[in-house]
């Protein structure tokens, strides 16, 4: 990571923490459509457990939980974390939410081939460059095991807002000191290389324009 990165890289875990901080419910208390998905599309695997990446205050964490589902949730927020803990705490799940942080630039603690489902909303449209955003998806194929999902949404290039953001380089650009990249369907492809491809769905949640995209990483023996 250059110079240039890692500074951008510092001022977004700033900015996020400060953001967790002051506004408790940052993103509201209800799922995402992609969370409503995505556990779908895990029961109908007969999946039961899940990590979900950049769980940030937990709402998503809270109804995978509420459906059943084991969830490991992680962040690079420690404010973020602190709140998810004490909610669980208060609405009876501490026994099926586990959360640690953890900076996705990092490889992911799991071993090879040990996950059956990874869950992210949103993360993706975060501050990384392009190699940053191959790698970590390099991770998450390196976890799960074959067969196993990875459901993600993100901000699609077609959102209207997008317009409204300033441009940095690498495609990413910035809007009230959060920097972020949208997502076309060149870019959803691109890193859908070396999986099975199950869903790639534009569709609108509120104002939003996002892509939903389901992936499994194949399974050599089929």
């Amino acid at each position: 990571m250059n110079t240039g990165h890692v500074e951008l890289a510092r001022a977004q875990q700033e900015r996020w923490q400060t953001a967790y901080q002051q506004q408790p419910h940052l993103h509201g208390t209800e799922p995402s459509a992609a969370a409503r998905w995505a556990a779908e599309a895990f029961g109908a695997a007969g999946i039961d457990d899940v990590l979900e990446l950049g769980a940030g205050q937990g709402r998503d964490a809270f109804f995978l939980a509420q459906q059943g589902f084991s969830v490991h949730a992680t962040d690079f927020s420690e404010s973020a974390l602190d709140q998810l803990r004490r909610e669980a705490q208060r609405e009876g799940l501490d026994d099926r939410v586990t959360a640690a942080l953890h900076d996705v630039r990092d490889p992911l603690p799991p071993a090879d081939a040990t996950v059956n489902a990874v869950f992210a909303n949103i993360l993706l449209n975060m501050a990384f460059s392009r190699a940053e955003l191959r790698s970590l998806v390099g991770e998450i194929h390196r976890v799960l095991r074959p067969g196993g999902l990875f459901v993600y949404a993100v901000w699609s290039a077609d959102d209207p807002c997008s317009g409204h953001w300033q441009e940095l380089d690498d495609g990413l650009s910035v809007h009230d000191g959060f920097a972020g990249r949208f997502f076309d369907e060149a870019l959803v492809h691109e890193l859908a290389d070396r999986w099975r491809v199950d869903d790639t769905t534009p569709y609108q949640e509120g104002p939003r324009r996002l892509w939903r995209v389901a992936l499994a990483k194949p399974n050599p023996a089929s």
